[in-house]
């Protein structure tokens, strides 16, 4: 320790005599990494976290876990239980927030995990029924029960924290995508999921393949401009396009590409 300096709280120091607090996250677009990459990336890819709501009688933090889906912009989206005490809680006061942890082998916090900050509304949307079942099927058995509603949360902020030394805060235009233009690719994505599903299984395994994921019988669940989403049993794939694409014409030619590229032997799985 330099001359001078004393060590006070975790992540504090004081330097010729002056307190200095702990070190503060970059804003993502400054980052030495690609945060905002990382952040959709797990907003995609996990289906379950931990949903934090405040008790409207002494404001006391609530954490309960919550099964979790999309919507084409990255919303997220739960199927609650109206029954239940963060439902309670929520119908009170909006505020929340959401933990995505990426979990794995070895130490917990040495895996990705974002938490999102925001409001929670009840949404009527048939988008965010449909994207929510289809990513979580057996919810299909409950979904319209009386008791039980679709909500989504409208980010404000997020958090991430990418592992050692890779900490950055998101602003809401980061971790939600701009559907300006695209609305024929929303309008038209049901048909376009059903589509491929059916007729193009193959095809989804070898985009699967080529993201890095493991053999399965793979189904999409949701596309976007970005990119698609995956699902075998409880295994997810998020799947990039080369580029992003607004409209159904851009959309058949990239996964064209894409899929005559994994054939042709040059798109390795990614690391």
């Amino acid at each position: 320790m330099a001359e001078g300096e004393t060590k006070m709280a975790e992540g504090e120091t004081r330097t010729g005599g002056e307190r200095r607090g702990p070190a503060v996250p970059l804003p993502a677009s400054e980052a030495p990494f690609d945060a905002i990459g990382l952040a959709r990336h797990l907003l995609r890819s996990i289906r379950s976290g931990a949903l934090a709501t405040l008790d409207p009688e002494d404001g006391t933090p609530f954490a309960s876990l919550v099964t979790i889906a999309t919507d084409v912009d990255g919303t997220p989206l739960m199927l609650l239980s109206r029954l239940s005490a963060h439902t309670r809680n929520l119908l009170k006061d909006p505020r929340a927030s959401l933990l995505f942890s990426a979990g794995g082998k070895g130490d917990p916090l040495a895996h990705p995990r974002l938490t999102v900050t925001g409001r929670v509304t009840q949404t009527l949307k048939p988008r965010a029924r449909a994207r929510f079942v289809a990513r979580h099927p057996k919810s299909k058995l409950y979904a319209d029960f009386p008791d039980f509603g679709f909500f989504a949360l409208a980010p404000t902020a997020g958090h991430l924290n990418g592992g050692f030394a890779k900490a950055a805060v998101l602003t809401a235009d980061e971790l939600r995508l701009d559907l300006t233009g695209a609305e024929g690719l929303v309008a038209g994505e049901e048909g376009a999921v059903a589509h491929m599903n059916a007729d193009h299984a193959d095809a989804l395994a070898l985009y699967a393949q080529a993201a890095g994921a493991e053999p399965g019988p793979w189904r999409l669940t949701g596309l976007d401009p970005e990119g698609m989403d995956l699902l075998t049993g409880d295994r997810t794939a998020r799947v990039l396009y080369p580029e992003p694409v607004r409209e159904m014409g851009a959309l058949r030619k990239a996964l064209v590409a894409m899929a005559a590229q994994v054939r042709a032997g040059d798109g390795a799985p990614a690391d």
